[in-house]
């Protein structure tokens, strides 16, 4: 990081050692949450004000939508006959002609629009009375009036910065502008820390912390303040990344879960069986997920891959983990018709499997799975509970009815619940719920925002497959339209 400054060095220097920030002015950037030097350098401008990208006035026609960079010439104010509105006029005048404006209700533009203010407009043009205006135009300030105020920012290029103002605060844009370019003048020395090494930096095509900082704010062209937001976006899901993996490495110490028998013989005979051969992605997800349910925390994954690309055998191995060790293992499915293809596909690939039975004749029992549905009649619904409270049943695979109903384990060891978008997060802990802090394992094909929220705040670890199975058909996705020819397509 060298000599450089670093954040929290910035953190704890306060806006008020500024030249360009007087006793007002802190007042007003503490309104809006600005009160140390690194609120104020990531106090990041809304927009940019391309100079050289501005419209002429005397170029503009009616109808034309258009950005205008100008200075106010003259403003006034008037009342309507009725006393109950204020009509401000402003004329502005770029070089090339003048422009009027025109603001209704907004009687506050009259002490905005002084003469001598630089401002960016962007407006439809009109016409009324045979002069052209802009009718409640955007407006940002872009300076003072001469004199007023002294710009450090050291804008002298084609490309301006607009800040995000307060007019509650009377803090304008300028004024950021220049408490900004004086901040960036005091750190020339030193410049600023940054953690991320040449290598990092050039394998995720950022630039450097000193260059992000001054690019944001006194950009060169476009360009360079759109690379300076990547490096500052990246920075910020960088600490808060680090921080997350903080909370969760303190979380996984203090819990206390279930150390599950990873090479017992069960999980090898199970493989052994098998028609096929595991893909390489396979078998690391089952190492992964071997590695979590060894640990003493609970196991928190998200197993994501295509339709095809054999989550199933890789779940299934988790359950007989637990299974071997003497615990049980659940899997919920979103369909009462997806459960039941698990449950036919789960029994197929278990029928040679055999679990220790203490008090049988031969010592051993097959491997039981049962199906758990609304649609499971009364007497093999009590049958099911009563083995799920015994431990007879190993493995059960069902929808909701798994949460609802007083269903019970005598021994729950890992919960799988697939295509986890499907269920909400409260019934995800109510099937954790059911054992004493079981390991957890969600599947889906189809990942969407919640779930990559969870993946990014530290809620979820992600296995992922992509490698499919010998002899898969690849997958086909058609867009299929409104017509006859198409619809005759799907049939």
């Amino acid at each position: 990081m060298g000599d450089g400054l670093t954040l929290r060095e910035l953190e704890s220097r306060r806006v008020t050692e500024l030249q360009a920030v007087g006793p007002k002015l802190a007042t007003g950037l503490e309104a809006m949450g600005i009160t140390s030097v690194l609120d104020l350098l990531d106090h990041y401008p809304r927009r940019y004000v391309d100079r050289t990208q501005r419209a002429d006035i005397s170029e503009l026609s009616i109808g034309d939508e258009a950005t205008i960079d100008a200075e106010v010439r003259a403003v006034r104010a008037r009342r309507t006959r009725d006393r109950r509105r204020t009509i401000v006029h402003a004329t502005v005048y770029d070089g090339t002609g003048l422009l009027e404006l025109v603001f209704f209700n907004q009687p506050w533009r009259e002490r905005q629009l002084r003469p001598g203010t630089q401002v960016s407009l962007f407006g439809r043009v009109e016409q009324y009375r045979g002069k052209r205006q802009l009718t409640n135009p955007v407006v940002d300030v872009l300076s003072a009036p001469d004199g007023e105020t002294k710009d450090s920012s050291g804008v002298t290029g084609a490309v301006v910065p607009v800040y995000p103002q307060s007019g509650k605060a009377e803090v304008h844009t300028w004024q950021l502008r220049a408490a900004v370019g004086s901040c960036l003048q005091r750190t020339k020395p030193r410049g600023f820390a940054d953690p991320l090494d040449d290598d990092v930096r050039d394998a995720h095509d950022l630039v450097d912390r000193t260059r992000a900082y001054w690019d944001i704010h006194v950009p060169a062209a476009l360009g360079d303040a759109r690379a300076a937001a990547h490096r500052l976006k990246f920075d910020e899901f960088l600490r808060m990344q680090v921080g997350l993996v903080k909370r969760k490495r303190a979380l996984a110490a203090e819990a206390h879960g279930i150390r599950h028998i990873v090479d017992g013989p069960i999980v090898q005979q199970f493989h052994a069986s098998l028609p096929f051969d595991l893909t390489a992605d396979q078998r690391r997800a089952i190492e992964e997920i071997a590695v979590d349910l060894a640990a003493p925390a609970p196991m928190h994954r998200l197993l994501q891959g295509e339709v095809g690309s054999g989550k199933t055998v890789v779940a299934l191995t988790a359950l007989l983990t637990a299974v071997q060790g003497g615990y049980q293992g659940a899997f919920m499915a979103p369909t009462e018709v997806l459960a039941e293809q698990h449950e036919l596909t789960m029994r197929a690939l278990l029928e040679d499997l055999v679990v220790p039975a203490h008090g049988t004749l031969l010592g051993e029992r097959p491997v039981r799975v049962e199906l758990l549905t609304n649609r499971t009649p009364a007497a093999a619904r009590r049958r099911i509970a009563e083995g799920l409270t015994t431990g007879e049943v190993d493995i059960v695979v069902g929808t909701h009815a798994l949460i609802y109903g007083g269903v019970a384990f005598a021994h729950l060891g890992v919960a799988v619940i697939d295509e986890q978008h499907r269920f909400g997060v409260e019934q995800r802990d109510l099937l954790r719920a059911k054992g004493d802090a079981p390991d957890v394992l969600v599947m889906t094909a189809t990942p969407i925002p919640r779930t990559a929220a969870m993946l990014i705040y530290g809620d979820l670890d992600k296995t992922e497959l992509r490698e499919l199975p010998a002899g898969r058909s690849p997958i086909a996705t058609q867009v299929v339209g409104p017509g006859p020819l198409e619809r005759a397509a799907v049939y």
